[in-house]
């Protein structure tokens, strides 16, 4: 198809609906356990969603990480893997996808995003160092900071708006940035970060125009531009849609435009390619002749990197797929239905719509449970016992403490409902819905919580929680009371 193709179909009835460009071949079995389970559940897992397993989850929102539906021809291909330790041919034929999508001639493979964050953060961060970002993710934050660095967030002040119409809520403030290098000087800067599809602040995108602009002052001030790109599929669909230099310009020339204007670009390929894995790729080749050596010492040897040579042949598939755009819209035209219902239906909730998943304003949404009680922990909790459906906090839990041992109160309180691509349907979206705004008139009956298990760092992973009053047992009775028997 040419690249202006539109790829929307309209409806006669003139109902928005996201219509499926794909069709599901294998399914697997899910389950729906009555509420009174999912308390014992829940109370279990120390209210931690990260802590529950899937026999009693419904719906998995948890995070598109590693689980997005994968293609027929991706699975074909996992059984054409040339197992070889060096050398295997599988991996030449993921550099020539590498190249291919990203343009870039030296590639470094790793067994997912974090450890592509471990190699960079390494090699290039000194203790002292700074790396300003349009925001931070978990794990790289807490890699800049083991290596001595600290993270700048400088994003603009449409980024933590929870309603706003603004197309681009990613990008970086240019402002700030000149007045970073010019409070630390650009020796002290490590590298410049920039995160397709802002994961922590709703998914949002950045622009080119923005890109363009960073890289005009990262140039000026001879700095490293770095592209964490794990999400950089949705990025260049809302470029396409939103920006209007690139509305006739295909899904490849736009990821190319975005490659050539940053120095090193990393990714996870759990979300990029819907696969395990992940990797580092550069047109210069000094700087991945830094990196390099630290591939075979953390992850394994250089044509495998810590990787199933499976992965390694589903990856190379995945990420030339990206370059379709039926397959990258799947999952923001789903959040976009999502999004555009519960706004209409008066639930609190990020706009505009952005890729990743649906983000719930949990501040807003128990306005009433105080920060220091981790309202988007509660609100997870407490959605997954009215449904079943397992979802993310993106709050304060996902924070740190102080030096003083207070929390870091974090921007914005979001419950995340994650939407991996292909692997929904529409009614299960509508369920997840519905349970939503029963919550929703009913949010008075949550209440806060507090550690009782707390793990010095990521502690949003294994920590463990009690409610701060029995207000599980409230929310179970009234679900009773107006549902009866249903699950």
């Amino acid at each position: 198809m040419a690249s202006n193709q539109s790829y929307n179909v309209k409806f006669f009835s003139g109902e928005e609906v996201p219509l499926e460009l794909h069709k599901v071949r294998i399914v697997q079995k899910l389950n729906l356990i009555p509420i009174e389970e999912r308390l014992k559940a829940i109370v279990e897992g120390g209210f931690n969603t990260f802590l529950l397993t899937t026999k009693t989850v419904f719906l998995d929102m948890l995070t598109d990480s590693g689980t997005n539906a994968m293609s027929d021809n991706q699975v074909a291909s996992m059984l054409r893997a040339d197992d070889a330790y060096a050398g295997s041919q599988s991996y030449m034929r993921l550099e020539e996808a590498i190249q291919q999508v990203f343009n870039c001639k030296y590639f470094l493979p790793a067994h997912q995003g974090r450890a592509a964050e471990n190699i960079i953060s390494r090699v290039f961060i000194k203790p002292g160092d700074v790396v300003p970002m349009n925001y931070h993710f978990t794990t790289t934050k807490a890699h800049i900071e083991l290596n001595g660095g600290t993270v700048l967030e400088i994003y603009t002040d449409e980024a933590l708006k929870v309603k706003s119409k603004h197309p681009f809520k990613g990008n970086m403030d240019i402002a700030k940035l000149e007045q970073i290098i010019k409070k630390y000087g650009a020796s002290k800067v490590a590298f410049i970060r920039l995160e397709a599809s802002t994961n922590l602040i709703g998914g949002q995108p950045f622009s080119i125009a923005n890109m363009r602009a960073v890289r005009k002052v990262a140039k000026k001030h001879a700095i490293m531009v770095v592209l964490d790109a794990s999400l950089i599929g949705e990025n260049a669909y809302f470029i396409k849609q939103r920006e209007t230099e690139f509305k006739n310009k295909s899904i490849k020339q736009i990821l190319h435009e975005m490659i050539g204007l940053v120095d090193l670009t990393y990714f996870s390929s759990r979300k990029v390619s819907s696969t395990r894995g992940g990797g580092i790729c550069t047109n210069n080749k000094e700087i991945h002749n830094k990196m390099k050596d630290l591939v075979p010492l953390f992850e394994g040897f250089y044509t495998y990197g810590g990787m199933s040579i499976r992965e390694v042949e589903a990856m190379a598939i995945g990420l030339v797929e990206t370059l379709d755009e039926t397959v990258i819209s799947q999952s923001p035209k789903f959040i976009r239905y999502m999004v555009n219902e519960l706004e209409r239906l008066g639930v609190p909730v990020v706009t505009p719509a952005g890729g990743l998943g649906v983000h719930i304003d949990a501040g807003q949404f128990l306005a009433h449970v105080p920060q220091a009680e981790y309202p988007a922990g509660a609100l997870a909790a407490a959605f997954f016992l009215i449904s079943g459906v397992r979802g993310m906090e993106r709050g304060t839990i996902s924070s740190v403490r102080d030096a003083n041992g207070n929390d870091v109160l974090a921007d914005i309180e979001l419950l995340r409902l994650a939407m991996p691509r292909r692997v929904f349907t529409l009614s299960q979206v509508k369920y997840a819905i519905d349970r939503l705004c029963w919550l929703y008139k009913n949010r008075k009956l949550v209440g806060g919580l507090k550690f009782y298990e707390e793990p010095p760092v990521l502690r949003f992973f294994g920590g463990k929680l009690k409610p701060t009053s029995p207000w599980p047992q409230k929310l179970v009775a009234k679900f009773r009371a107006d549902f009866g028997d249903s699950l």
